[in-house]
């Protein structure tokens, strides 16, 4: 039954294993092509950050058994000290004209212990996705800030350059690469990219909260708008090419 159940999922879910595999891919693959480039840099540590988020939605997606066991039991304990009031309330109360007053105070207490519980035990019963939510909001944050490394690494690499006889400034980049060498250089950036989105993809998976979803896709439209400036450079490249093929 589990080998049909994962065979039935293995084309509609994301497999982590395929993704990290495919990181550390492309890490060789910007290392042969620039060693020792800051890029490559970059890479080998956006591997490493992947496998600990990867850990990280695979937990998250998972019930914390321990603080389940104390919600439950606290909350138990919550509703025996409720319902062991109302009982006290009941056997000692005698209505008479006299008792009025004192029932008047009494059901106003009763009814602000009663408010008092149920945020108790509504917090209690929350606690567990607000940690995990925590700790998922955590991960996606350093997952958006390496796609804002990977973005500064690109930003230098300006195809113009390559089109146009512009005049270097005393402030200006080095740039040492060909024309094939930053078409490369700018896919393996949005590669990163995109496989930055497929890792934070794992908590949208893993973790039914929307709050955790709403961040997913906030850091997707992050790298998506990140890598449509990469794609840019790589059709003016492109068309460049294809106008100065001869006919």
């Amino acid at each position: 039954m589990t080998a049909k159940k994962k065979e039935g999922t293995r084309f509609s879910s994301l497999r982590a294993d395929a993704i990290l595999n495919t990181i550390e891919k492309l890490e060789k693959r910007i290392d042969e092509r620039f060693p020792e480039s800051g890029l490559g840099q970059v890479c080998k540590e956006f591997k490493g950050l992947a496998t600990d988020t990867e850990k990280t939605a695979l937990r998250l997606g998972q019930p914390l058994w321990p603080l389940r066991v104390a919600t439950f039991v606290a909350a138990g304990l919550l509703l025996f000290v409720a319902l062991g009031a109302v009982i006290v309330l009941v056997r000692e109360f005698k209505l008479d004209t006299h008792s009025i007053p004192e029932l008047l105070t009494t059901a106003e207490s009763a009814i602000n212990e009663l408010i008092f519980l149920g945020l108790a035990f509504l917090f209690l019963t929350s606690l567990e996705t607000r940690i995990k939510r925590r700790e998922a909001h955590r991960a996606l944050h350093r997952l958006r800030s390496i796609a804002h490394v990977v973005d500064m690494h690109q930003l230098t690499k300006d195809p113009a350059h390559l089109l146009a006889n512009i005049a270097d400034t005393r402030s200006s980049p080095e740039r040492h690469m060909n024309r094939f060498e930053l078409s490369r250089y700018l896919d393996y950036c949005s590669e990163m990219l995109a496989l930055n989105s497929k890792i934070a993809a794992l908590f949208a998976q893993n973790m039914d909260d929307t709050e955790v979803l709403r961040s997913v896709n906030d850091l997707d439209n992050l790298n998506q708008g990140l890598s449509s400036k990469i794609w840019q450079k790589i059709m003016i490249l492109d068309l460049a090419e294809k106008d100065q093929s001869p006919p």
